[in-house]
């Protein structure tokens, strides 16, 4: 069985759709001296980084960037089998703050729940907002991203794949769907 391939973000309009976000939290938010932005690991952080530089670019403010690891606050370990846990890093109190979660791809909504719970332990924010890269449907929880780069009607058994220059060495956005055996 092969699978089928289609860019759904060249290079550049993923740099797009990165300023467009960054303009979007921006909006949203009252005081940006109060806003932290918090990647979820792997490329939720990459996201992040890029985004607090859009802002800086945007308004030149520095924004705080932590990177958060949800390995021990999932719910289906048991599902998705053993990782090694990256290391969070959130060298700030989070009280009071508008938090902006970034994440690569939104699916079912379970690791943003698990995100939710581990940020408690970094303080009570103001506000937790949602900054997604992808929503692609499918949801089991009731979460919904305030920030969405792109919606992106997806099968369940189809593949999203982000591509991040600091990760992967290069800037894409593939879907990626299995091709049965034609007759």
């Amino acid at each position: 069985m092969s699978a089928k391939v289609v860019e759904i973000l060249s290079s550049e309009e993923l740099r797009r759709t990165l300023t467009r976000l960054a303009s979007q939290i921006i909006e949203r938010t009252r005081d940006l001296s109060g806003l932290v932005l918090i990647g979820i690991y792997t490329r939720g952080v990459s996201l992040a980084e890029l985004l607090a530089r859009q802002i800086e670019v945007l308004e030149g403010i520095s924004v705080a960037v932590g990177a958060l690891d949800i390995t021990f606050y999932r719910d289906d370990l048991d599902q998705i089998g053993l990782r090694t846990p990256a290391k969070t890093d959130i060298p700030f109190d989070l009280t009071g703050k508008t938090v902006v979660l970034i994440d690569d791809v939104i699916f079912k909504g379970r690791t943003i729940r698990a995100a939710l719970n581990a940020v408690n332990e970094y303080g009570r924010p103001e506000v937790i907002r949602l900054a997604v890269l992808v929503d692609r449907g499918h949801r089991e929880l009731p979460i919904h991203p305030d920030f969405i780069g792109k919606q992106l009607p997806t099968a369940k058994e189809e593949v999203v794949k982000v591509y991040l220059q600091d990760c992967d060495g290069r800037d894409a956005v593939e879907l990626i769907s299995a091709l049965g055996t034609q007759d």
